[in-house]
């Protein structure tokens, strides 16, 4: 599994008119995080994973959405798993 399916994933939720904005700008956040070159990969994916916990709170967004970014954590989670072994 590469970053670059977890990207596309993200940014096909943020491009949603239906999510919330502040919602879509911490999938920005997230995005540009995973996509920066100067941060170690550890750092990108725990970042990423906080920053999509703290989504998943947001009492606004609706459950499919709240779904897809568990999917996405889970991808990320094992990544980082791959990544350790």
């Amino acid at each position: 599994m590469e970053l670059d399916n977890i990207v596309t994933a993200l940014t096909e939720i943020k491009d949603d008119k239906r999510v919330p904005r502040n919602v879509r700008s911490s999938l920005q956040e997230t995005i540009g995080e995973l996509t920066c070159e100067n941060e170690n990969i550890s750092i990108k994916l725990n970042t990423a994973i906080s920053i999509l916990d703290d989504i998943n709170n947001d009492t606004n967004i609706q459950p499919f959405t709240r779904t897809q970014i568990w999917n996405i954590v889970s991808m990320l989670e094992s990544f980082q798993s791959d990544m350790d072994s």
